[in-house]
């Protein structure tokens, strides 16, 4: 039953890449290249552009005025794309992302969304208890520092700039990379200094 079912589906993508074709819209090479991208796509590009924000005022500017355009600056694709918007967490305010509806995600820049970002208890704990849903994350946010709960959508998606970890003053840009989680960009997490003393010892 498997088998016919994957032969069905396969079909049913090809007709459907031979209508988009045939009406202009897009070639099959156009199709393979746009899947290539999506299947290559993972958090450690939105880790590049995280620590690059943090080392390059310019660019951390750039980043937050147009996340899209500021991905494609470092070789991201991210053409076919919805717009990409940053959020920069400060001392004052920290900025978690969920998708009410169900599971649009900043897929160019992060890759495939965690199973948990998927699931209707997040959603909902997200909105109706942000402060606990983080608290079972390991993150504490102080009761005076505002918290934003920023929904994305099919139109718009969203990725957070965490706070650069303090200690990492002098840090490569690779090195401040890897101290960059998925989570961190989502806001369930945020970024620790303890990654990148364990790459030096």
């Amino acid at each position: 039953m498997s088998d016919i079912l994957e032969t069905g589906g396969e079909q049913l993508l090809a007709a459907l890449r031979h209508v988009l074709e045939g009406k202009g819209i897009a070639t099959t090479d156009e199709i393979q290249e746009r899947m290539a991208v999506t299947d290559a796509a993972n958090p450690g590009q939105g880790a590049r552009m995280v620590a690059k924000a943090w080392v390059d005022p310019a660019y951390r500017r750039a980043m937050l005025q147009d996340g899209a355009a500021a991905a494609e600056a470092i070789g991201i694709p991210m053409r076919g794309m919805p717009p990409l918007g940053v959020l920069e967490n400060t001392p004052e305010t920290h900025h978690l992302v969920v998708c009410t509806l169900c599971s649009c995600y900043p897929r160019a820049v992060l890759g495939y969304p965690p199973f948990w970002f998927k699931s209707a208890a997040y959603r909902a704990r997200a909105v109706r208890d942000p402060r606990g849903l983080l608290a079972e994350f390991g993150t504490l946010i102080a009761p005076d520092r505002k918290l934003r709960v920023i929904d994305s959508t099919a139109d718009y998606r969203w990725m957070v700039l965490p706070m650069r970890p303090a200690g990492t003053e002098g840090s490569s840009e690779s090195e401040l990379a890897s101290l960059v989680r998925e989570g961190d960009m989502i806001g369930v997490t945020v970024p620790a200094m303890r990654a990148l003393q364990g790459e030096k010892r």
